[in-house]
């Protein structure tokens, strides 16, 4: 019990956050504690009957527990934490408001196409900005094709097509991904640039006071010269996975 309270209390706190509302509202769906229906998106609910906790609980839903579930829960762990201890390294308040961002454009797809789950989504944003900022990984897809880290979602948007699932959910999440990587990673850098999207005070306050024993990752000031990114981060890459 120490050893997982040790761990979970490692985990950077939007990763902690997000993935155990994922793990608890899909449980409690599974155990009938809540039904699917009462936690889909569904725009008239939402803004004529108030039912408000919609605009998060259609981000946290994966559908029934079996293999695909928990093959979306690892990506959704593994990759918002690869993102929130290098990337965002420091910067978990800026790490929410990119859930934020990605959160929004989501709803606005969701609304246009009629989307009601939008987990996979986020989840697949998550993985186009992590692998834009790791374009030397190459990645090992099931042990059968080799590709650099930038053409991963790509290949997941082709998988879902080859097996006839919705891969407009993909290409959703693909386009929000480039959208904030060009906002927040090329424009600046572009002569005459400037940081478009900034994080409101508010999310560094209420972070730093919420969760205080994560403190050493969200001031912003507190930059470690002597961190060390995960083995998979580094050159070389990691299996799945990444070599």
């Amino acid at each position: 019990m120490d050893e997982f309270r040790h761990e979970l209390s490692s985990v950077p706190p939007v990763t902690k956050v997000y993935t155990l509302l994922c793990l608890a509202l899909t449980v409690s769906v599974h155990l009938h504690i809540l039904s699917p229906l009462q936690i889909y998106f569904n725009p008239y609910l939402i803004f004529h009957d108030f039912q408000l906790w919609r605009l998060v609980s259609c981000f946290c839903y994966f559908g029934t527990i079996d293999f695909n579930f928990l093959f979306n829960m690892i990506f959704v762990y593994r990759y918002c934490r690869m993102l929130e201890e290098n990337q965002f390294y420091g910067r978990s308040a800026d790490f929410l408001m990119m859930f934020l961002f990605g959160g929004v454009l989501s709803i606005i797809a969701a609304i246009l196409l009629q989307m009601i789950f939008l987990s996979h989504v986020l989840t697949t944003m998550l993985v186009y900005v992590w692998s834009r900022n790791n374009p030397s990984v190459m990645l090992n897809i099931l042990g059968l094709i080799t590709v650099h880290a930038p053409y991963l979602p790509w290949v997941f948007f082709a998988i879902s097509y080859i097996l006839g699932n919705n891969a407009t959910m993909d290409f959703v999440g693909i386009v929000i991904g480039h959208l904030y990587y060009v906002l927040e990673d090329v424009f600046p850098n572009q002569p005459n640039g400037f940081r478009i999207l900034r994080t409101p005070e508010f999310l560094w306050v209420s972070l730093y006071f919420y969760l205080p024993p994560a403190r050493n990752l969200l001031d912003r000031r507190n930059a470690d010269p002597a961190y060390q990114p995960l083995p998979e981060e580094r050159p070389g890459g990691f299996e799945w996975d990444a070599h």
